[in-house]
């Protein structure tokens, strides 16, 4: 087994232990594409278990930032197997650094936060932490489409985020995180005192739900450029949305209990979406 190969396998199973939905999703990649993206998620993921876990965030992903920008000149003299892994992406992908490094910035905006006032305040964030995931991978899965998909894969982020943020709302509370606009909050009557006391009221359902019919509206615009996706990245791209959009109804299932439990898609279901994408 090469360094390159083992490279790959720790991507590998970074993926396949922090996102189902994206491990699957994407298993249906040809061989090459799918090692990218490990790598690609495998960078993400580092960067949010800093912010996460780590014991000295802002400074290590500081460190972070820095290794990345001596990644791109080609400066950075770190074996750790996830650079080696990406750098083999940069070699065989016309690759953008931008979002990487618009990403890096999305971790900042946790570490620095700023009250989410607006949906544009909570659609930039999105953007930072989600849409660029989209913007990494594209230049992978579709090749030469990337103008034309740029759009569409922006506003999969967003749905996603948005998504991600409706079901982890308790989570979030947690670490002293507040995504849901206080702009909303404040037009459906529902308190801070109420949300900390993790109320679910029917103030709370209606400003989820309008949240909620955003992100649909995001992946049913987003679903619509699938056609022009490689046939091989259809199934992969369109299953990890519906797969994502499918938390929304288990959310609802559950009576909207986003506060002490935490709303997944079985395997089964899973296996049923990807099964009819095929």
């Amino acid at each position: 087994m090469t360094d390159l190969n083992q490279a790959y396998e720790y991507c590998r199973k970074i993926i396949e232990q922090h996102s189902k939905t994206f491990s699957k999703a994407f298993a249906m990649l040809p061989k090459q594409q799918k090692k990218a993206v490990w790598a690609i998620y495998a960078f993400c993921r580092r960067a949010d278990d800093i912010v996460d876990e780590g014991e000295n965030p802002r400074e290590e992903l500081e460190v972070f930032a820095k290794e990345f920008g001596q990644f791109m000149e080609g400066k950075l003299s770190s074996t750790h197997p996830a650079w080696i892994a990406l750098e083999d992406v940069f070699t065989h992908f016309s690759m953008d650094p931008r979002p990487f490094y618009d990403m890096i910035q999305g971790q900042r905006m946790d570490l620095y936060p700023e009250p989410v006032v607006t949906k544009e305040d909570l659609l930039n964030y999105s953007y930072h932490v989600a849409s660029t995931v989209g913007l990494m991978l594209l230049p992978v899965i579709a090749p030469g489409k990337v103008a034309a998909l740029r759009n569409g894969a922006i506003e999969l982020g967003y749905a996603m985020q948005i998504t991600n943020i409706l079901r982890d709302v308790g989570e979030d509370l947690e670490r002293d995180r507040v995504y849901l606009p206080s702009d909303l909050m404040e037009k459906y009557e529902y308190t801070n005192n109420e949300l900390h006391n993790k109320k679910v009221t029917p103030a709370f359902i209606q400003l989820w739900e309008e949240l909620a019919e955003d992100a649909e509206a995001y992946y049913a615009s987003s679903l619509k450029t699938i056609p022009y996706y490689p046939l091989y990245s259809r199934a992969p791209v369109g299953g990890a949305a519906k797969m994502y959009r499918a938390i929304l109804h288990s959310v609802r299932k559950n009576d909207y209990q986003v506060f002490n439990q935490r709303n997944f898609v079985s395997d089964q279901k899973k296996k049923q979406i990807i099964a009819e994408m095929q």
